[in-house]
């Protein structure tokens, strides 16, 4: 396997990556409530922004098998708020010295091929340089198996004592009435209260 660091990736190789992409991170579409996954145009947009770095791992048989975004310039990133970022960082943001990882995916059959430890210590040794910091999203079921303890165990194998610390969190909280009930139920319960019932 090689690896091809690009401004954009080929036309000809678009579809493939698009295959990998969407092959390796189609279950958060299903298991994932905020969205983690660009579709199809957002995809093709940031495959031929010269803003954003790709990483494309190519392997000895021609095959797409690794493809990572990484970036200075968080406008060009269609999932993050910018905003945030020139808020939290304001000169950081100003030096671009702010990185995103978009998304970092592997073909199963190449995961342990060192390409993950390689890309990670490149995209790291531009982080140090900038003098900057470096950010991705992590899902809670990618935290569950083990993602972001990969990462802090290479960078710190890289440059002992950096730290990391969880920026933002979201949670989704689901509210159901029990099984049964209807709004007369809830006309009834809210005559009985007194004041203060909203009525359509």
């Amino acid at each position: 396997m090689h690896i091809e660091f690009e401004k954009a990736v080929p036309s000809t190789e678009i579809e493939a990556t698009w295959l990998l992409y969407n092959r390796a991170l189609e279950e958060l579409r299903r298991t994932a409530v905020q969205r983690h996954v660009m579709y199809r145009a957002e995809f093709d947009v940031v495959m031929a922004d010269e803003r954003v770095w790709k990483y494309r791992g190519v392997s000895d048989a021609g095959e797409a098998a690794a493809l990572a975004t990484f970036t200075n310039r968080l406008e060009a990133m269609p999932l993050i708020s910018p905003e945030y970022f020139a808020h939290r960082w304001p000169e950081r943001y100003g030096a671009h010295s702010i990185w995103y990882i978009g998304f970092f995916v592997i073909d199963p059959d190449h995961r342990s091929s060192g390409i993950f430890e390689w890309v990670i210590e490149h995209m790291w040794r531009q982080v140090v340089d900038s003098d900057g910091i470096a950010m991705l999203d992590i899902s809670r079921r990618n935290e569950r198996i083990g993602l972001a303890d990969g990462i802090h165990a290479v960078l710190e194998s890289l440059t002992p004592g950096m730290r990391a610390s969880r920026e933002d969190e979201q949670t989704y909280w689901l509210y159901e009435p029990p099984t049964g009930a209807t709004e007369d139920d809830q006309r009834r319960r809210n005559s009985s209260g007194g004041s203060g019932a909203l009525h359509r």
